[in-house]
């Protein structure tokens, strides 16, 4: 994906975010990854959206979605209105419930062959980097790193043209990861070593993807 194309499809995504009715809340729209450090092309475009959960159930929309399609969990992990409005981008997790994270990739992402990956939790993204870096250095589990070098395109109703604007331009000046790494703690070899890793994950990766965190 050239760079103006991966922006294009950036600014697409959070217009969609702010104007159609997604499968849960969200809060937070980042790009992260090569399109932050300025590259073209683009091997895959990388978007961390922040969603909330929902708090609310509706138990009697539950029973009807699962009645009728099979697929528990529609109106308390994701909403009942949305499903009811878009039963085939109705995603389910292995236990069979509605999965919010690929209910909202297939929303916003779609499965086809654009190397998009789409990063879904109900923390913000520098929470979730902590986070996720704390629990990949414990197991060593580097693969579970979320590269730290983000930019936040939109947050609570508020976009930010000024970030597509850097973004076009190429203008954001990021580290390493290694070096980003590096400035949240990690030591130098296991900041290489995670490095690895993720640069070798990346490379085996096709078309779209999606993974979801909780919190």
């Amino acid at each position: 994906m050239d760079r103006d194309a991966a922006v294009d499809r950036l600014e697409s995504i959070v217009d969609r975010v702010e104007t159609a009715r997604m499968p849960v809340p969200v809060r937070e729209v980042w790009a992260f990854g090569d399109v932050a450090l300025g590259l073209d092309p683009i091997a895959r475009l990388d978007v961390y959206l922040t969603k909330d959960v929902l708090m609310r159930g509706d138990a009697d929309a539950a029973r009807d979605f699962e009645s009728e399609y099979g697929i528990k969990g529609v109106g308390t992990t994701v909403r009942a209105d949305w499903a009811a409005a878009n039963p085939d981008r109705v995603r389910v997790s292995d236990n069979g419930y509605a999965a919010p994270e690929r209910c909202l990739a297939a929303e916003l992402v779609g499965e086809g062959a654009e190397p998009i990956h789409l990063e879904v939790c109900n923390a913000s993204f520098e929470d979730n980097v902590t986070q996720r870096l704390k629990g990949a250095l414990a197991r060593e589990a580097y693969g579970e790193v979320l590269d730290p070098r983000g930019v936040c395109l939109w947050v609570d109703g508020r976009r930010d043209g000024e970030a597509f604007e850097r973004l076009r331009a190429a203008s954001f000046a990021m580290p390493t990861l290694q070096a980003a790494l590096g400035m949240l703690g990690v030591d130098d070899r296991e900041a290489a070593a995670i490095a690895e890793t993720l640069a070798a994950a990346r490379g085996e990766q096709e078309g779209s993807s999606v993974r979801g965190d909780m919190i």
